[in-house]
């Protein structure tokens, strides 16, 4: 699998603005980040944000980005408009709900979907959300210090027969 980029941001643009405009927060690309334990990125806007907190890092699969743009053709948007840190090719992300796995030497332990929302429409294009579902990435505890990088790295511990990506890819118009 592969690590193709981290991102990081000091505030939400989302989370408490329901009914109004998004935050202007910049998303940063970098080219690693430290994971705490039970705490979250350092520098992340969900570091230390509150006790046994599931998201403190979130994965989105790169496969389900290149579907959303061959999708909805004509909309160069960023990986990092849908603001989760890890961007991941060839795990298959929702296989690691409710499992402890490695990768590059930082455990972490998958908590559940990281489930679009109503922002993504706005944040890519129109439909976003409804063809994002059950593929909106993962929300996962950081189980042991270390430092993620934006490299090719080991299938994670909990060893996938399947790494195709993120499942089924949306279905075309004839």
């Amino acid at each position: 699998m592969e690590i193709l980029h981290l991102y990081i941001s000091e505030g939400h643009n989302y989370v408490g603005h329901h009914g109004g405009p998004p935050g202007e927060h910049e998303i940063a690309e970098v080219d690693e980040v430290h994971c705490v334990a039970g705490q979250g990125i350092e520098k992340d806007r969900y570091f230390s944000h509150k006790d046994d907190f599931k998201g403190q890092i979130t994965f989105f699969a790169d496969e389900v980005y290149q579907d959303l743009r061959a999708h909805f053709a004509g909309h160069e948007v960023a990986p990092s408009a849908f603001r989760r840190n890890v961007i991941t090719r060839g795990l298959e992300l929702n296989e690691l709900i409710g499992q402890e796995f490695e990768i590059q030497g930082v455990r972490f332990f998958g908590t559940e979907e990281c489930r679009p929302c109503y922002w993504m429409d706005q944040a890519f294009t129109a439909g976003a959300e409804e063809a994002m579902q059950g593929r909106g990435g993962l929300r996962a505890k950081i189980v042991t210090d270390g430092t993620l990088r934006v490299s090719r790295c080991d299938q994670p511990a909990a060893d996938r027969t399947d790494s195709s990506g993120a499942g089924a890819p949306f279905p075309r118009d004839s």
